[in-house]
């Protein structure tokens, strides 16, 4: 909780006016029953007659009005407490991913980061607003209550030190075997999610392959192991309500027996009978919301837990020990350079890798499936950091410049082509925030995206949907691509983004790269040989280590494994 507690920032009034409040709230319920045993046993029964019990029946409603304002505020202040500090929470969660690399987001996994801001912030924030609502507002009247009980009656509140033992120890139990079973449900449910997740991201190829039936039996699954969790989990919690109204029944019942004894015996009267049983039903009724207070909070422990495990996470790729230096051009050199994804492998991913680039050279990369083509490109704007050796940039090692400068420098289009909902104007100024609109039909144009873009109707401003499902892949592609020219970049990295477009129109890409970007660093990863074959020099990766480094020519020469795929497309394209 005290990872927690800096969240009410800015909602703190609302947070200490919430539970000042809900005290003056119980302080009338508490005075109320004690009005009403004076109107009885003065006023109807004894001499006070008919202007003390009006006087006094005034003072009760005017009592329940305050109660009922204090009580309608404490809900307001409570509400806004409790939606401003789950507000802040998601925030802090959101910007603390945002700092993570993609190796503190493959430990997570996209899904239940999803949950975690999600479900569990929902959890934590209704157990928030119950915290400053019933927190103090059950205690007080608990304190209050008995005091008033025993004011009225000492000797009948005996009763109370058999029931609470009762209830504490009931709830103690209750609390011990609750909590891992809902850390069990909301792990289920980061499975369920990301389920849903693969669906949805994957559904033009789910109803390519008729497997509607089959992800619907997935999820039906899945669907019913959360259902498996949340019953093993509640079912705990349940057994709360019949302790309490069990406990609280027999309490009456004993106060009932031994009070109608005392009122028949004359040491007591009926309406101080009748204010005690009242107590009573307070006094219980305020075990019942601590016990409430309790449930929640080993029901959002569990979240509390997994939340503040996000929190607690440490980026491993941070600015630390960084300068504000800037990116002086594009050179890239690997020294010795060894990668794995998981620092306990048996096997590295990149073996010592060595190379030099220099700026603005055009390298084309080439290797089967599982080279690590995609992770060689990835250490060079520290989407991960190498695990030996060293990656320098600009005759600097990566690590010296901010993350921010860095990546400013370098622009990637992704095998993965994301866009954002918004239109194509927006999505393009991404790469150039202060573009103008001559700017961005440049890079419009060198991408081979301009001549599609003005057949939409609002062209420039076509709305995209959520990731561009408005355009197609290679559309797409060319977007991406003159999305990364914006930038400017002083390094620029292609992995596989013609891989959706024509022959021609790749082309025309490669034609427009080497006349506007020739002081730019080009790297262009491709399967087809002829996206790479007028490269300043191509490299030849397999399984990790560098096969051949030459030029087409010299490589067709020199290496089997380049001749081998060349072969295989030449055959390809005379078929």
């Amino acid at each position: 909780m005290k990872k927690l507690i800096p969240c009410i920032k800015g909602y703190e009034k609302y947070t200490f006016l919430t539970p000042l409040v809900m005290i003056g709230e119980v302080g009338m319920e508490v005075l109320i029953p004690f009005v009403m045993a004076k109107i009885v046993d003065n006023g109807i029964r004894g001499n006070g007659g008919t202007a003390y019990t009006v006087k006094m029946g005034l003072l009760m409603v005017l009592m329940a009005f305050v109660s009922l304002g204090f009580g309608s505020m404490g809900a307001y202040l409570g509400a806004k407490a409790s939606m401003g500090f789950s507000k802040n929470l998601r925030s802090k969660l959101f910007n603390k991913v945002q700092d993570f690399s993609f190796k503190n987001i493959d430990k997570f996994s996209t899904a239940s980061l999803v949950t975690r801001l999600t479900t569990d912030v929902n959890m934590v924030q209704n157990s928030f607003m119950m915290l400053i609502k019933m927190a103090f507002r059950a205690p007080v009247m608990l304190i209050g209550a008995l005091i008033m009980a025993v004011r009225v009656k000492p000797d009948l509140s005996m009763v109370f030190l058999v029931s609470v033992p009762i209830l504490a120890l009931s709830m103690v139990l209750i609390m011990t075997k609750a909590h891992p079973r809902f850390r069990i449900m909301l792990d289920r449910y980061d499975k369920m999610n990301s389920d849903v997740q693969e669906n949805l991201i994957g559904i033009r190829a789910v109803k390519a392959f008729v497997r509607e039936d089959y992800e619907n039996k997935k999820f039906t699954n899945g669907a019913d192991l959360v259902r498996k969790a949340q019953i093993a989990a509640e079912k705990i919690v349940i057994l709360t309500q019949p302790i309490m109204q069990i406990t609280m029944y027999a309490t009456i019942v004993a106060v009932l027996w031994f009070g109608g004894n005392m009122v028949a015996d004359g040491s007591m009267q009926i309406g101080e009978l009748s204010t005690f049983i009242t107590y009573i039903n307070q006094i219980l009724g305020s075990l019942m919301m601590v016990s409430m207070i309790f449930m929640m909070l080993v029901i959002s422990r569990a979240s509390i837990n997994r939340i503040v495990e996000v929190l607690d996470e440490t980026p491993d790729i941070t600015d630390e020990n960084a300068s504000d230096r800037d990116v002086y051009d594009g050179s890239i050199e690997f020294k010795n350079v060894t990668f794995g994804y998981n620092d306990t492998a048996e096997e590295a991913v990149l073996k010592n890798i060595s190379l030099k680039i220099d700026s603005g050279e055009t390298i084309g990369i080439i290797g089967a499936t599982g080279s690590a083509k995609t992770t060689l490109v990835s250490l060079i704007p520290r989407l991960y950091d190498v695990t030996e050796g060293e990656v320098l940039v600009g005759g600097a090692n990566v690590k010296s410049y901010r993350l921010d400068k860095l990546r400013s420098a370098v622009s990637v289009v992704l095998q993965k082509n994301v866009l954002f909902s918004g239109t194509i104007k927006e999505n393009l100024r991404w790469g150039d925030f202060n573009a103008t609109d001559e700017q961005i039909v440049d890079a419009c144009k060198a991408a081979c995206a301009d001549g599609f873009i003005n057949d939409f109707p609002d062209g420039y401003d076509t709305d995209l949907g959520q990731g561009g499902v408005n355009v197609s892949g290679g559309q797409k592609q060319r977007l991406c691509i003159a999305r990364a020219l914006l930038k400017k970049p002083k390094i620029i990295i292609l992995d596989d983004s013609t891989s959706a477009v024509d022959t021609a129109t790749d082309a025309s890409i490669r034609k427009a790269f080497r006349e506007k970007l020739a002081d730019t660093t080009t790297i262009i990863i491709a399967q087809r040989i002829s996206s790479v074959k007028d490269a300043d020099r191509i490299i030849v990766l397999e399984d990790g280590e560098i096969d051949g480094i030459g030029t087409h020519e010299e490589l067709l020469a020199s290496n089997a494994i380049y001749r081998e795929v060349y072969d295989s497309q030449q055959k390809g394209d005379d078929n």
